[in-house]
């Protein structure tokens, strides 16, 4: 008897740059550590599960559990078809701190080059400025595009973007950014059932001719049974609207956290949601969860969508819908 095909995920094209990205990338910041230890073996084991059930995009950092992410993602892609896989990382944070932020030229084109050597690749697919609200605006756009547009000549890197959590920050880096130098934005925590106001930049964003990634669709661990991790920055209000979502979601039957992946997988204008992963169970919970919210003709779907309906409207009526928190710098006047 043939063994039955297993569902893959799908593919979008992620902006102009040409790539095709499953609608789901493999968040590799949970490899640092950042969430609980994970080894090696685990970390390969989640790698390789997602790269099966169709899954081509890997995000990290040199930031993630101060190069940890990176090195085990570069050992588990090990085998893994280089030409199937795309595969980003990121430049201008090292850490917590202040001085933990270096978007200069010199140490812009350094960050490239450790990156390729942690990961055991001869290019990098995308390179973000990481979390660019920390730095100088102004540097990010003056040194860091120029260096990362010049390693782009060189083929190192192909694609370049901007990564952050305050949506203004986007705006005034691409306001003043040549046409192109920016191919596509990470933004995290505004495109899930507790915050959307990504929705609204997704026009400014589309006009610019800039594709879109999603990350932390479960808000960074907060849409989960266990709720947030310890470090989490969003305020008390916040934390028990989650709470209460997540107790609502188990008193019908269901996982907040298929109910938040659901939600965020249907929301139009992103090309791919990044999700955090570190176990094949997970990996596979995720993808389950991800072909249910694309099809609208799965088994309960129209009370899942009710469910989902209702726990936005729980953040709505909790006055914390699309309530966020500071991050970085303050923006300059407009912004």
């Amino acid at each position: 008897m043939a063994t039955p095909q297993v569902p893959k995920l799908p593919k979008r094209r992620l902006g102009n740059t040409g790539l095709e990205v499953s609608v789901m990338g493999f968040g590799a910041s949970p490899l640092g550590g950042a969430f609980g230890h994970v080894d090696e073996a685990g970390a390969t084991a989640a790698v390789h599960a997602a790269f099966a059930a169709g899954v081509n995009f890997f995000d990290t950092s040199p930031y993630y559990g101060a190069t940890r992410s990176e090195t085990l993602l570069g050992k588990a892609l090990q085998g893994l078809p280089r030409d199937q896989i795309v595969l980003a990382t990121k430049v201008g944070r090292y850490g917590l701190n202040v001085e933990d932020f270096d978007f200069s030229a010199a140490r812009v084109t350094a960050s490239v080059h450790e990156s390729l050597a942690r990961l055991q690749t001869d290019h990098l697919d995308l390179v973000y400025c990481h979390d660019v609200e920390f730095g100088d605006l102004d540097q990010v756009v003056n040194e860091a595009l120029p260096a990362l547009a010049a390693l782009k000549a060189q083929g190192l890197v192909r694609h370049v973007g901007v990564s952050g959590l305050p949506l203004g920050a986007f705006r005034y880096v691409l306001d003043r950014a040549p046409p192109g130098a920016v191919e596509v934005v990470l933004s995290y925590c505004h495109l899930c059932l507790n915050d959307t106001s990504l929705q609204q930049l997704l026009p400014y964003l589309a006009a610019k001719g800039v594709g879109v990634v999603a990350a932390s669709a479960l808000s960074m661990g907060m849409l989960t049974k266990v709720g947030p991790p310890e470090w989490h920055p969003a305020p008390p209000a916040l934390r028990a609207a989650a709470a209460e979502a997540a107790a609502l979601a188990e008193s019908r039957g269901q996982r907040i956290e298929a109910l938040g992946l659901r939600f965020a997988f249907r929301q139009p204008g992103v090309a791919t949601t990044l999700v955090g992963m570190t176990t094949p169970e997970m990996v596979a919970q995720n993808v389950e969860a991800v072909l249910s919210a694309l099809d609208d003709k799965a088994p309960g779907a129209e009370e899942a969508d009710k469910l989902v309906a209702e726990l936005e409207a729980l953040f709505v009526a909790r006055g914390v819908k699309d309530l966020t928190w500071p991050s970085g710098r303050p923006l300059p006047a407009g912004y």
